[in-house]
């Protein structure tokens, strides 16, 4: 008898045929990195010293599963414009995953809010400095996500000095294309 596997990216089941496994946390202050697994691997995380400060941002092939880009757009110093560019390149279809470090607000654009807005994103819009944020959505779709939390900087209830809980999500993506809500 086969002993019986346990489910990818840490979830507490296996995700149905046709699905991939996603879980996602935000960084914790500015201190611990987010961690982004998918289909039982993780891409990014601080372990793998391969985030940074600001979007942490894998994008997807919603048919295949294969990670066709990663990394990270520094809401601090980087170009809004490179930042955006990079942003309107990803195409319908694709299965977007995102997870906040430090502060990504100071370089977010209302035009940046639209393109998540335009993947599910339901909560870009009312995100504010340091507040954490995780997302995963599918470009090409306005379906809301269903994978998607979002922690308030607040003064009276920050559970480190000055920043937020780390939030996290976590479920099955069905496989598909743009238009199949995530």
């Amino acid at each position: 008898m086969t002993p019986p596997t346990v489910p990818k990216c840490s979830l507490s089941r296996h995700c149905p045929p046709e699905h991939f496994a996603v879980h996602i946390r935000s960084g914790a202050a500015n201190v611990v990195g987010p961690k982004i697994c998918f289909d039982g691997k993780i891409i990014m995380g601080h372990v793998l010293n391969n985030v940074g400060s600001g979007l942490n941002i894998v994008v997807i092939n919603g048919e295949t599963g294969v990670v066709e880009k990663y990394g990270f757009l520094n809401m601090k110093t980087g170009i809004q414009d490179d930042i955006l560019a990079y942003l309107k390149a990803i195409e319908p279809g694709m299965i977007v995953m995102v997870a906040s470090y430090d502060d990504v607000t100071t370089k977010m654009t209302n035009e940046m809010r639209e393109i998540f807005a335009g993947m599910g994103s339901t909560l870009i819009k009312s995100l504010k400095h340091r507040d954490n944020w995780v997302f995963v959505g599918r470009a090409g779709t306005k379906d809301k996500s269903s994978f998607e939390k979002h922690a308030v900087n607040d003064e009276k209830s920050n559970a480190f000095e000055g920043w937020p809980v780390t939030v996290e999500v976590g479920g099955c993506i069905p496989r598909g294309a743009a238009g199949q809500k995530p």
